[in-house]
């Protein structure tokens, strides 16, 4: 479904990304996890195409978005053709990115007529009804300021769902939410997984990563250094590398 290989990326000279390779099948839940600065977030946007590699290569349900020339140096897909790609993709922020101005949802109707054409009563049907499955249809007037940080998140999950994402990424979905509002959130993650979508989830929820993940990739000064089974690598067996980030505990 996913396969990135090779994948570098440096900002300033600076080496964040050193030969990252990835590949999520259909289906599967990947969790992501590491320390701040092993360049999780940068590689799931690179994959979001929200910043460009300097080498490497990705491809989404078979389709190139980028690949490496014979000089090393990355050649995206035309514009046209990047567009429809990308699209195959949804990413829901760990701030939400919800427009203040708009209702909840009008956050939801106005990407579905901007870049899918939808028709109106066809966008607001579509965010209705995943509103409904969030648990928020009740809140579809009201705006982001008047919603918790939960909510805000949820809201955020329904309006990537609307775009029909072939792949759904989570960058820190629960980081800037209180315990009782992460269980909201993860709540509706589960129910995804349970729905066997595909999603590659940046989380540091290491229940979360170990119950609902099929797999876990630990990332380290832009490197994988671990990639298996969610219970292997967050096990009681675990390896020293994962015990000297997460600790012994059993979560």
């Amino acid at each position: 479904m996913l396969q990135a290989i090779d994948i570098r990326k440096s900002f300033d000279g600076e080496s964040v990304l050193r030969g990252v390779t990835v590949r999520v099948s259909r289906g599967e839940v990947v969790a992501i996890i590491g320390r701040s600065g092993s360049g999780k977030s940068t590689l799931l946007r690179c994959l979001n195409h929200l910043e460009t590699i300097d080498s490497g290569s990705i491809l989404i349900g078979g389709q190139a978005m980028v690949t490496t020339d014979a000089q090393g140096r990355a050649q995206y897909q035309r514009e046209r053709d990047l567009r429809g790609i990308c699209l195959k993709m949804g990413l829901v922020f760990q701030d939400y990115n919800l427009f203040p101005h708009y209702s909840v949802l009008k956050n939801l109707v106005m990407p579905q007529r901007l870049v899918l054409h939808r028709s109106a009563q066809e966008a607001e049907q579509k965010a209705m009804l995943l509103l409904e499955k969030v648990g928020l249809s009740e809140k579809a007037g009201e705006y982001p300021c008047n919603l918790s940080g939960g909510q805000c998140q949820r809201v955020a999950i329904a309006r990537a769902l609307c775009m029909d994402p072939e792949i759904l990424c989570f960058d820190e979905p629960t980081s800037a939410l209180d315990p009782q509002l992460t269980q909201e959130v993860l709540s509706v993650i589960r129910q995804l997984a349970a729905e066997k979508r595909t999603m590659i989830v940046v989380t540091h929820e290491m229940n979360f990563a170990r119950d609902v993940a099929d797999r876990v990739i630990y990332m380290e000064d832009g490197l994988v250094v671990e990639d298996g089974p969610a219970r292997e690598v967050l096990g009681s067996e675990r390896s020293e590398a994962i015990r000297a980030f997460a600790g012994d505990g059993g979560y």
